[in-house]
């Protein structure tokens, strides 16, 4: 099996729960859509991602913001550029901002303070249950939404899109009308539903965010969906993925430890690239390290 020299985790998460505040991590005996989060509430550091690494070359790493306190937003972009100051990783620090804060400009201005902050998450989708409680998904209605992605495509900055499928075509219709925004779609669009049309409606979606030029689509956390996920399951999901953006346009993670949930790292990734195998070496390498490297400017 062809394995890189080196590897980018696209997708990742680090917390310090003595430093920042994480709600959802804090609150104990509560579900999430991705399951229960018992095992995992407790920290975890660069030496710990770097444990579960094991044998696999990963040698950079994009941490995507985590869910922490909004007071604390700041706060977790500055404690992440100290571990990458002084563990080496991660290499590139997608922050939480709300895009459609009247004081964003500032915001912004502060996180770029720190050097490896390159983009933003806002989420737009997590699960029906979750954002009928949120209210996320009305920002794609909100202009200030879209005038906060375009104060991130004038600064450089890009934008992590998480969202789901029923989101999709919305999502599309915004992003078509902002000029030189970076998009990374998170986990594929987050398809949950892989019933006939649920199946039939996510990739609808993800064919109209591939249209967009600048948008990227991640390949990770399969394990939020199906717990018990095999290689046939993220196959489904991988294959269409690259035949409707491209190996160019690609890129893996582990989104860990979330994922830790369910199966290890090197089971993670080395299932990922069993499935790439039919392409070539240099197409592999970009979607495991080059593409990332080259959106995140890592």
């Amino acid at each position: 099996m062809y394995i890189p020299s080196q590897i980018t985790d696209a997708h990742h998460h680090l917390w310090d729960l003595s430093y920042c505040h994480y709600p959802w991590l804090m609150e104990r005996g509560v579900k999430r859509f991705f399951g229960d989060p018992a095992p995992i509430q407790r920290d975890y550091l660069v030496e710990d991602l770097r444990a579960d690494f094991a044998d696999l070359p990963v040698t950079k790493s994009v941490h995507v913001q985590v869910g922490v306190a909004l007071e604390d937003s700041l706060k977790e972009t500055r404690w992440l550029q100290t571990s990458a100051d002084k563990g080496g990783l991660p290499n590139a620090i997608v922050a939480f901002a709300d895009l459609c804060a009247d004081d964003l400009g500032a915001v912004l201005d502060q996180h770029s303070e720190c050097t490896a902050f390159r983009g933003v998450r806002q989420i737009v989708g997590r699960s029906a249950e979750e954002d009928a409680k949120s209210g996320t998904n009305t920002l794609l209605s909100n202009p200030k939404f879209a005038e906060g992605l375009r104060e991130l495509a004038n600064r450089g900055l890009s934008f992590d899109l998480q969202l789901t499928p029923p989101l999709m075509e919305g999502a599309a219709q915004v992003l078509s009308q902002i000029d030189g925004l970076k998009v990374a779609l998170c986990h594929a669009g987050s398809p949950s539903d892989l019933s006939p049309s649920g199946t039939k409606q996510w990739l609808s979606g993800l064919a109209k965010l591939a249209e967009i030029p600048g948008l990227m689509c991640k390949l990770s956390g399969f394990g939020m969906f199906d717990h018990d996920w095999s290689r046939p399951y993220a196959q489904m999901l991988i294959e269409p993925a690259i035949e409707l953006f491209g190996p160019l346009r690609i890129a893996f993670g582990s989104n860990f430890p979330v994922d830790k949930l369910y199966k290890p790292y090197s089971e993670t990734m080395g299932t990922y690239l069993e499935i790439v195998q039919g392409f070539t070496p240099a197409e592999i390498d970009a979607m495991f390290a080059g593409n990332a490297d080259r959106f995140y400017l890592i």
